[in-house]
């Protein structure tokens, strides 16, 4: 099992990871910090020994065609491991031009069974980061049924909608009153807040409550998951945590004290061991 990371900034010194993931600018969503392509070339040739995955997981508009196919060829001659993906022009341009680099399959709520993962797979995607909303058990059958190699997100305010329109503009226009770029709000259903953040590329909602999913990375680690993910934005003592879950899975994951030492980041453990129902009215 490796460890990825998403840091707030581009100090990536003194910290056990396995790799780390860079949100190219113009061409991702919901991250905090974004590179243009050459400070990712400055990154990646600073720290060797990292596995380095783009992250270009915005949709992509017919008039943006043209030059995302200049920067995956650009991207497809540097040392990185892979992209994430959302938009399927992405695969198609690999598919089209020929590419060597690997993709990672990001649709977010689509990624949820290992016979579609087989299908990328078999489309030539290589890794598919898992859908959040699906539970430890069928996260589990994934990695053990499929052939696509699987990672997943274990630690983060989740990203749970997004829009491509300025929804925070259009409200404090529609109230007269001065633009804010975050804003707080409770969920009437569930009684629950979220935070709502607009950017250049639109607006994105999160939960407010972190994902803590430190209890469930022994359960990965006996089932060979590739891959685990965790997101600083709004995690404390990201660095920490970092290099204590390195440890973690280094020893195996035998050490209870890690467990205990994390529960501090709350309770919420997502869907993991949640089902979503429905039911017809």
């Amino acid at each position: 099992m490796k460890l990825l990371i998403e840091k707030n900034t581009s100090n990536f010194n003194n910290l056990k990871t396995d790799g780390i993931i860079l949100s190219l600018k113009d061409y991702s969503v919901q991250s905090t910090i974004y590179y243009e392509l050459d400070e990712i070339k400055e990154i990646i040739n600073k720290y060797p020994k990292l596995e380095v995955f783009i992250k270009m997981n915005k949709n992509i508009f017919n008039d943006e065609i043209d030059k995302l196919k200049e920067v995956l060829i650009k991207l497809n001659k540097l040392n990185i491991k892979g992209i994430f993906f959302y938009d399927l022009a992405i695969l198609n341009i690999k598919q089209e031009l020929d590419l060597d680099v690997d993709l990672v399959w990001n649709q977010s709520h689509m990624v949820n069974n290992y016979r579609t993962c087989d299908y990328y797979y078999n489309e030539g995607v290589k890794y598919a980061l898992l859908g959040k909303e699906i539970t430890l058990e069928e996260i589990k059958e994934i990695v053990e049924k499929s052939k696509i190699t699987s990672m997943v997100e274990v630690v983060s305010t989740p990203a749970i909608a997004y829009s491509k329109r300025k929804l925070l503009t259009n409200y404090y226009k529609s109230i007269n009153k001065d633009k804010k770029d975050t804003l707080e709000i409770l969920e009437k259903v569930t009684n629950k807040y979220y935070i709502v953040k607009e950017s250049n590329n639109g607006t994105s909602f999160y939960t407010k409550d972190i994902m803590n999913g430190t209890s469930i990375i022994k359960d990965l680690y006996s089932v060979n998951t590739p891959y685990i993910i965790m997101r600083e934005d709004g995690v404390p003592d990201f660095d920490e945590l970092v290099n204590d879950t390195h440890e973690f899975i280094e020893n195996k994951c035998k050490d209870e004290q890690y467990i205990e030492k994390y529960k501090k980041l709350g309770d919420n453990t997502n869907f993991f061991f949640k089902e979503t129902m429905y039911k017809v009215k």
